[in-house]
């Protein structure tokens, strides 16, 4: 029998691309198809249609981090752009960006944070590949 390439051929890989749009989603890394989030931000324990373990997950503060950056780096030159454009006062272009801030963030934090989840899943990080029993 032919010795075989586990880092090409290892039949557990867990496909990286489809992890994260699983998880962009909300959605279980394995299956696709049980709700990751219990709430807002809280992710189940195991996937309720597949039993997949998810309590392995160590997001801590990566998807705010990454929330801030994302939200930045769209809205500093949309802001920079509405002022040099149109010059408005400032209490409107204050309240207008503070939203589109609140906005942004509050669309991309759990999304985020299902990403990131679905990223240590699909890299067996932190858990989600060891051989121990949970």
């Amino acid at each position: 029998m032919p010795a075989r390439d586990t880092a090409l051929n290892d039949p557990d890989d867990r496909p990286v691309k489809q992890a994260l749009l699983r998880g962009w989603q909300r959605r279980c890394p394995n299956c696709g198809k049980g709700a990751m989030m219990r709430g807002y931000l809280t992710v189940n324990p195991t996937c309720p249609n597949c039993g997949e373990p998810l309590h392995h997950h160590r997001a801590d503060d990566g998807p705010a981090y990454l929330t801030i950056l994302i939200v930045g780096h769209l809205l500093a030159p949309v802001l920079l752009l509405v002022y040099s454009t149109w010059r408005p006062s400032p209490l409107p272009m204050a309240l207008g960006f503070s939203l589109a801030v609140v906005v942004l963030s509050l669309y991309l934090l759990p999304r985020l944070k299902g990403g990131l989840v679905a990223l240590q899943w699909a890299k067996r990080m932190h858990g989600f590949g060891s051989a121990v029993a949970d």
